[in-house]
């Protein structure tokens, strides 16, 4: 049985990625054992960043630079909140045929994130 997903990500400014996912999408950021990495928590939500400077940079991958899509209780109090901190809006919070309610977000590293909620039927 699965317990939880866990995102790794490799970042090129460690500080600046957890800036971002702390005062933008309101994360935790929680110390691992090594200097190099950071876990960033909010609800059942885990993502692992490595500090990698020489990675392949999320804008040299085009339209896949998206890493995950996070399932919300209340899409637009989340999506108030992201943009009143700051983020860099992809695409504006809408409803889609496929059933949800969703938005997307640009990190500081340059990833993209979808942020969505089932719409009521």
């Amino acid at each position: 049985m699965i317990q939880r997903t866990m995102y790794v990500l490799a970042v090129p400014d460690l500080d600046t990625s957890c800036d971002f996912y702390r005062d933008v999408l309101g994360f935790d950021i929680h110390e691992v054992g090594d200097p190099g990495w950071r876990m960033f928590v909010r609800d059942a939500c885990r993502i692992l960043a490595g500090h990698c400077p020489g990675a392949i940079r999320p804008v040299d991958l085009g339209d896949h630079s998206y890493f995950g899509y996070f399932v919300v209780d209340d899409i637009d109090d989340y999506y108030s909140t992201v943009v009143s901190n700051g983020a860099q809006i992809i695409k504006p919070v809408r409803d889609e045929p496929w059933g949800m309610r969703e938005f997307g977000v640009k990190t500081a590293d340059g990833h993209r994130i979808m942020i969505g909620q089932e719409l009521k039927r």
